[in-house]
């Protein structure tokens, strides 16, 4: 138990505090109750991480509130949630990310075919029909709507530098995951949005009209590893279109030993464009530079930003568009 205790902890200290005080709370619950502790022991390390064990419990109907009542229901409903949490898997799938693939989009000469491995319900595959507000520290708003206006989607980001803004053009979008989730299914959608945290505010409803947009004109899912699969899924696409692979923060999700495969079948099929910490793989072109806090943007292993690991900001690098070219 006592990895479950160090785990919860770490989270009620340095992840929830300004994100969900709720999830706050339920960690320090772990750590202070033996009994809550041990019924999350049972669930294999893979699948006991807190949002992904707050996330089940409030989906299978755990009161929202902390405290004995909590602690009670977590005891009682033992056997369901360690099930329930073994077959889940944390499947966010934050359409903002895409205010932070944008600039490199920007620079791939379009039309585009564009595959995203780790795709959970393949919201980040429509960068092209949302709305986006870009704000420059002095103040200055740079808006993009797609061609028939507004979305119902406004995806807001601060942004420093020049990056290249503008809506790529995609005309073929496909995804590859372990346990793809389908945007018309209710049940794939209340588990998507469970997966937000309490206290996050307006994500749950940007990412049900991303749903909306995605169900209307679903993307070619397929379930598999994204290594083995991308070839022949990138043998499905438009041969006249520019073919990009994407990587918005799924390689934190893939074994190690298994990142440069999937990093290597990227490359090979065409443009690379990944939202990574810096120290996750040694892709990079050269060592990345980054803002306190931030992942690297990068196209083909040229780190042209530091972004927000979700999208709410992009600190472009001087010089970046000319050596992305």
């Amino acid at each position: 138990m006592t990895a479950v205790v160090d785990r919860y902890g770490r989270f009620a200290r340095d992840e929830a505090p300004g994100r969900s005080r709720l999830y706050g709370e339920w960690a320090d619950r772990v750590v202070d109750d033996p009994a809550v502790a041990a019924v999350l022991a049972r669930i294999p390390a893979t699948h006991r991480q807190p949002p992904l064990v707050f996330a089940v419990a409030r989906l299978l109907g755990a009161p929202m509130e902390a405290g004995d009542r909590w602690a009670d229901w977590i005891v009682s409903h033992a056997d369901t949630l360690v099930a329930e949490c073994e077959r889940r898997s944390i499947q966010t799938n934050e359409p903002l990310r895409c205010a932070a693939l944008l600039p490199a989009l920007a620079l791939i000469d379009g039309p585009i075919a564009l595959i995203e491995i780790g795709a959970s319900a393949g919201l980040c595959l429509y960068a092209d029909r949302y709305s986006y507000r870009f704000r420059s520290p002095d103040g200055r708003t740079t808006s993009l709507d797609p061609e028939g206006g507004r979305s119902t989607v406004v995806l807001e980001s601060d942004v420093s530098g020049e990056p290249p803004l503008r809506l790529p053009e995609i005309v073929w979008r496909a995804g590859i995951d372990l346990q793809p989730l389908d945007a018309r299914d209710p049940e794939d959608r209340a588990w998507l949005t469970g997966l937000v945290w309490p206290g996050e505010e307006g994500r749950r409803e940007r990412i049900t009209a991303a749903l909306d947009i995605a169900a209307a004109d679903p993307p070619l899912l397929l379930a598999g590893d994204g290594a083995q699969a991308l070839p022949a899924l990138a043998s499905r696409a438009p041969r006249e279109a520019t073919l990009v692979v994407t990587t918005p923060g799924v390689l934190a999700h893939v074994p190690r030993r298994h990142r440069d495969g999937v990093i290597a079948a990227a490359r090979a099929a065409g443009r690379w464009v990944t939202v990574d910490a810096a120290g996750l793989h040694d892709a990079w072109n050269g060592t990345p530079e980054l803002r306190p806090g931030g992942f690297a943007l990068a196209l083909d292993g040229e780190v042209l930003a530091s972004v927000d690991p979700l999208g709410a900001w992009v600190a472009w690098h001087p010089g970046s568009a000319y050596r992305a070219q």
